[in-house]
């Protein structure tokens, strides 16, 4: 099981410097994750999206540095409450999230040609299955003290 994770998780460039590149702008894996994070949540917070990913806050901190310097994200105070930053993708980043997104897309599509119509829908009954126990299980994200968000 461990081998076919393994594998999955090497053709999906998750362990790439560079997991994508769109219009000159590379990203890498977790990048890409904050990224798609922030488009699908409204109006996020650091706190939040770093719970989501399973990042510690520091570490998640400076990512987003890195991203606002390249300018994709946007990091402004919350109107509640100032000491909280609200996180939004700059245009520059939805177009980068957008090409992400297009290119995952096309490369689950083509790995779904390959398949039958059967095989297809139960591949994706199974991986379905699968995301919804794993954020059930209380060792979810390898951590087997304390539950986190996945």
């Amino acid at each position: 099981m461990r081998k076919s994770f393994q594998s999955i998780t090497r053709n999906f460039g998750l362990l790439n410097k560079t997991c994508c590149s769109v219009d000159g702008v590379d990203v890498s894996a977790v990048q890409s994750h904050i990224l798609y994070e922030i488009d699908v949540n409204t109006n996020p917070t650091m706190q939040q999206v770093a719970d989501l990913l399973g990042i510690e806050i520091t570490t998640f901190s400076r990512q987003i540095q890195t991203l606002i310097k390249m300018e994709l994200v946007s990091k402004e105070p919350s109107t509640e409450d100032k000491r909280v930053s609200v996180l939004s993708l700059t245009e520059k980043g939805k177009k980068v999230a957008t090409g992400i997104d297009q290119q995952v897309n096309s490369f689950l599509n083509q790995i779904f040609s390959e398949m039958t119509e059967f095989e297809r829908e139960t591949t994706q009954r199974a991986v379905n299955f699968l995301a919804e126990v794993m954020t059930k299980s209380s060792l979810c994200c390898g951590s087997s003290n304390e539950k986190r968000n996945c």
